[in-house]
């Protein structure tokens, strides 16, 4: 179980905030099915696409998975991974594409591969 004393409070709080923004994005889902995410408000059309955003960055690429992914597997330090959901859950990345953040080692490389999505997209 995850607990600020034995990981860090920041550590802890980012944990709880992807948590809440996964649950919450669970719970929009049969409402979606129904009803289309163009009827949610406008907060929960961002917690939908935040929490698509950190799904997508939750696939780093593992050394393990490779075989798999057929992406080279990469080191990403605890603190960098922090600091990428610490960006993600306020919406400072709202601006980059969902897709920029699959299979990507950490924020620095979503934010490159973003940039190079919308240069290949001219």
């Amino acid at each position: 179980m995850l607990q600020p004393w034995i990981v860090g409070e920041e550590h802890y709080e980012t944990a709880q905030g992807v948590k809440q923004t996964l649950q919450r994005y669970k719970e929009l889902q049969d409402i979606i099915a129904i009803l289309r995410l163009d009827e949610l408000s406008e907060e929960d059309r961002l917690t939908v696409a935040r929490a698509r955003k950190i799904e997508c960055f939750l696939s780093q690429p593992f050394f393990v998975a490779e075989v798999f992914t057929g992406s080279p597997g990469k080191y990403v330090s605890l603190p960098e991974t922090i600091k990428g959901f610490q960006m993600i859950l306020p919406g400072e990345l709202d601006n980059l594409p969902e897709q920029a953040f699959y299979l990507v080692g950490n924020i620095d490389e979503a934010a490159a591969k973003a940039a190079a999505l919308q240069a290949g997209g001219r």
